[in-house]
Formats: structure tokens, C-alpha cells, sequence
């Protein structure tokens, strides 16, 4: 573990300020993107038109997360006229909601996968505000829904980005099929320090979502899929992922793809060994 994510004992466990520092940092980082987002057409771009034949289905899911209404919405997608060979959960990043992930699941779907995209509390039409536990408790009640929604079929979680440390939290609490890692970070406080959070300030970031114990204890077998021209978190920290692993990882490294690409963009260079490991038994 590095001496910058070592917590003293004061640290251990995340506090009011943490709190407080989570919700406001989410909300406001995640609203600015989708805004941005929307503003440059960015927000349907990965979507394709034709060509492609699927079944689309929104649902509200009831989750645990604090109150007995609260509702996560997730958009689930399967193949239209065959039926699927593998389902996934998609835990998505910190500036995205369901709308952006459609051409992603027009994709897996097109290729035999079936998957559920949801919300995180305080996102787009899921209820609440943004809190780390919620997200994790959120991610539980999406994963239950597509079970569901997809009897029999090998359930995996990816996790993209900030979903990767929703995914890997939470793993130890799913009957997950196969654990799937989209430029993801080794713990919070990494990520914070790796998008541009002054060092100083680094203490008022929660002290959460740290892989390497929950990584050491997962018996999953596990992917990690990075860009390699990703200039938020580096290359390095999917090896060091891979490292945390027991068995190890296997590392997919897809040649001139930048961060946002893989759900901007969605082209089986990136996706498709992501496929092929949901196919596999």
C-alpha cells in the first residue's frame, strides 16, 4: 500500500467532514459534466440509429439505501429476437448518467450480453443525494433487479471509473459471475490526488474504496480493461490492480483510447474482450 493511502488512526474511519466533502465534490463535479455534455451533443453520440436490434426497458428499483422509497432508475438491455448468453451490471463513472451508457448496452446486446445500467443516488432520476454507502447500497439493489430480469444467465459487475470503486466494495456482497474493471483507480484518495486535488486538501477526501484488501480477498476471476492514452489515471495504476489480485489479473491495455472514449465511442477494440470474458464459463 503507498504511505499516501496508509490512514493514521485518526483516519480510519471517514467522518462528518468526509461526508459532507463526498457530496458536495459529486454533485458538483457530476453536474458539470452532464451539463457540458448535453450542451456539446455528447450525451446521445454512442448511441447507433440503425443496424442494431435490441430491447430496451426502463425500471425503478427500490433501494436500501437509507429510506424504504428510494428509487435507483436503471435502464436494462437485452438482444432482440436471440437470447443472451451473459448479463451485466454497469457501475458507471462520476459525470455520466443512464442516457450516456445506451450505445454501450446497443453493443453487448448486439453481441449476446444483456445489461442493466443504473443511477447512482442524487443521479438523473435515482432519488437521494450523492453518499458513497448509497452508491454501494445502490449497486446491491441493481444487481438484484437484473438477476431478475435475467433468470439464468451468469451475472457479472463492471465497474467504469468511479464505478470502479462502487464495483469492487460491493463485490464481496454479490453473486457475481466475474468482476470487470474499466479505467479504474486503486482507491479514492489515489483518484483524487491523480485528477488534480492539491495534496493539502487530500484529507478532506473520504478514505474509502480502498482495492487492494478487497482485491486480495476476491476469488473472482478478474479484468482490467484501460486506455492507454487515459490521462486521469495512468496505466500503472491497472497494473497495480492486477498486482492486488489473487489469482492475478488479466490486463487489457486498448491502444489510443482516452478515458471517456470507451462509452463516448463504444467499438468492440474495447468491448469485445470485455465480451469474450462475459462468455466465458
Amino acid at each position: 500500500m503507498r504511505e499516501s493511502e496508509t490512514p493514521n488512526a485518526g483516519e480510519r474511519s471517514p467522518n462528518r467532514a468526509h461526508r459532507v466533502f463526498f457530496s458536495l465534490a459529486i454533485a458538483c463535479t457530476s453536474r458539470f459534466f452532464i451539463l457540458r455534455d448535453r450542451a456539446l451533443g455528447w450525451t446521445k453520440r454512442g448511441r447507433v440509429s440503425e443496424g442494431i436490434h435490441v430491447r430496451a426497458s426502463r425500471h425503478a428499483v427500490l433501494s436500501a439505501a437509507n429510506h424504504p422509497s428510494h428509487v435507483v432508475d436503471a435502464v436494462f438491455v437485452k438482444p432482440a429476437g436471440v437470447s443472451a448468453q451473459a448479463a451485466v451490471l454497469l457501475c458507471h463513472g462520476i459525470g455520466e448518467t443512464v442516457e450516456q451508457w445506451f450505445g454501450v448496452q446497443q453493443l453487448l446486446a448486439a453481441n449476446g450480453v444483456a445489461s442493466l445500467v443504473f443511477d447512482y443516488s442524487g443521479y438523473g432520476k435515482s432519488t437521494g443525494r450523492p453518499h458513497w454507502e448509497k452508491f454501494e447500497l445502490d449497486a446491491i439493489a441493481a444487481f438484484a433487479a437484473l438477476e431478475k430480469l435475467a433468470p439464468g444467465l451468469p451475472v457479472s459487475v463492471l465497474g467504469f471509473s468511479l464505478g470502479s470503486g462502487v464495483a469492487i466494495a460491493t463485490i464481496d456482497r454479490l453473486a457475481a459471475h466475474r468482476l470487470i474493471l474499466c479505467e479504474a483507480f486503486t482507491s479514492f484518495r489515489h483518484a483524487a490526488v491523480s485528477v488534480g486535488i492539491p495534496r493539502p486538501l487530500v484529507r478532506l477526501v473520504p478514505p474509502i474504496w480502498h482495492a487492494q484488501q478487497r482485491l486480495a480477498e476476491c476469488k473472482l476471476p478478474v479484468l482490467i480493461v484501460h486506455g492507454e492514452k487515459d490521462r486521469l489515471f495512468p496505466i500503472a495504476m491497472a497494473r497495480e490492480l492486477a498486482g492486488m489480485c489473487e489469482p492475478r489479473a488479466e490486463v487489457v491495455v486498448v491502444a489510443n483510447t482516452k478515458h471517456n472514449q470507451p462509452f463516448r465511442k463504444p467499438h468492440l477494440s474495447y468491448w469485445g474482450p470485455i465480451i469474450e470474458w462475459l462468455w466465458k464459463e
